[in-house]
């Protein structure tokens, strides 16, 4: 299995290696082709590795039209209606606009007032820890949104006042800490911890702190359907907001976080997590590095490639008026693509799925060309099975030693 991943990552790299760089000179959303959704996902790969790689494919792309079905058709229908869109019409110079600066200081302002971060016990699938505590944290927001227009609406949702996190903690003073952040709906932190090996980092040395997306968990609304709804259900100026909130009370936590003594605070996530994981790249200078794990590049470009509900997203494009490079330029702004990242690329790597179909690897490629091709590593898996994944865990670790991580 270990020779497969090697031979996945290399000749993966080989065959990205010579991709059209897009025009520095040119913003991503008129430069990156329109039909970007469409293009090919292959890789020249021997018999086995291709059977293995075409296998977790299938897999994905069986779960993606399930998923696309249930949970994003409950959520991005109302985004997409005439009516929202129209509401929301009056909002997307605000967005573009923001966009044009290419300066994320504009969209995502580091939080000035200090808010009062509050402990609770752990829940009974917690890990359990020999020699150090798990707590709960949260505190309440002081996130408003970035648009004047957007904040009585946006604040309307209370429940997602409240930002929550999961801390592991060594006895003793603070250590490096390792940040993670979940998927779309997958917000469980005894998921997560099991899914992304954090016991493992955790016997390594280092403190975990795995955060909360707004609109999942406890943040999620009462009446809401499923975890996560909310993120993408109140139209596209919502949308941004929520990705600003994201970044906003995750940097709050990076202020406890220090305010401990925490020598280093680096961040992974995964899927949408590995979205945020890239903004705050581009947002974060603190930051030891980001490594983002089957991240997307484009939240419209993606759905665009999910059936059903890809279809749903046309219509509604297409009843707007709207092109995709339009759409994509009223996500810019909030978009890890739209900014140079505020740490150096030797501090930023990918994990990314040769099968993944959820997140397809070209998200991951973009990303890569965007960010001057960091250190890459192809795994042959999907976006939920990550075969092999003990080859890019100890990439990880190695990564961080040789940063000087595990002597922050």
């Amino acid at each position: 299995m270990e020779k497969i991943a090697q031979y996945v990552s290399r000749v993966a790299n080989e065959t990205y290696g010579h991709s059209r760089r897009l025009m520095p000179e040119q913003p991503w959303w008129n430069n990156l082709d329109p039909a970007f959704h469409k293009f090919p996902d292959d890789f020249y790969l021997d018999l086995k590795s291709q059977a293995m790689v075409g296998a977790t494919a299938a897999v994905d792309l069986s779960m993606r039209t399930a998923l696309a079905a249930f949970t994003l058709g409950l959520a991005l229908p109302s985004t997409l209606r005439p009516g929202q869109i129209k509401q929301d019409a009056a909002q997307f110079s605000f967005y573009k606009d923001m966009a044009d600066t290419h300066d994320s200081a504009h969209v995502f302002q580091r939080p000035q007032q200090k808010v009062q971060v509050r402990h609770h016990p752990a829940g009974r699938l917690s890990h359990k820890l020999d020699d150090g505590r798990i707590e709960v944290l949260s505190f309440e927001s002081n996130f408003r949104a970035v648009n004047p227009a957007m904040r009585e609406k946006y604040a309307k949702h209370r429940r997602n006042r409240l930002a929550w996190a999961e801390h592991w903690r060594h006895d003793g003073p603070a250590r490096p800490t390792i940040c993670m952040i979940h998927g779309f709906v997958a917000d469980p932190y005894w998921i997560n911890s099991r899914w992304l090996a954090m016991p493992w980092f955790y016997k390594q040395g280092y403190d975990v702190l795995m955060y909360t997306l707004p609109f999942h968990g406890r943040r999620q609304e009462a009446m809401s359907p499923f975890s996560g709804h909310g993120y993408f259900s109140h139209g596209f100026s919502h949308i941004n907001e929520t990705i600003a909130h994201s970044i906003h009370d995750f940097r709050l936590y990076m202020d406890y976080l220090e305010g401990l003594g925490a020598p280093g605070i680096g961040v992974t996530g995964i899927s949408l997590g590995g979205f945020t994981t890239s903004l705050l790249a581009a947002v974060e200078d603190r930051l030891a590095f980001a490594i983002p794990n089957v991240p997307l590049a484009s939240i419209v470009d993606l759905v665009l490639e999910w059936s059903p509900i890809s279809e749903v997203v046309k219509t509604g494009l297409r009843l707007a008026g709207m092109d995709i490079r339009e759409a994509r330029h009223i996500m810019a702004a909030t978009n890890p693509l739209t900014y140079a990242p505020k740490i150096p690329k030797e501090r930023l790597m990918i994990i990314a799925g040769a099968g993944d179909r959820f997140a397809p690897p070209k998200h991951s490629r973009l990303l890569w060309d965007h960010w001057d091709r960091p250190a890459l590593h192809w795994f042959p898996g999907n976006h939920l099975i990550h075969l092999d994944q003990g080859k890019y865990l100890k990439e990880m670790a190695s990564f961080m030693r040789h940063i000087g991580f595990d002597r922050s």
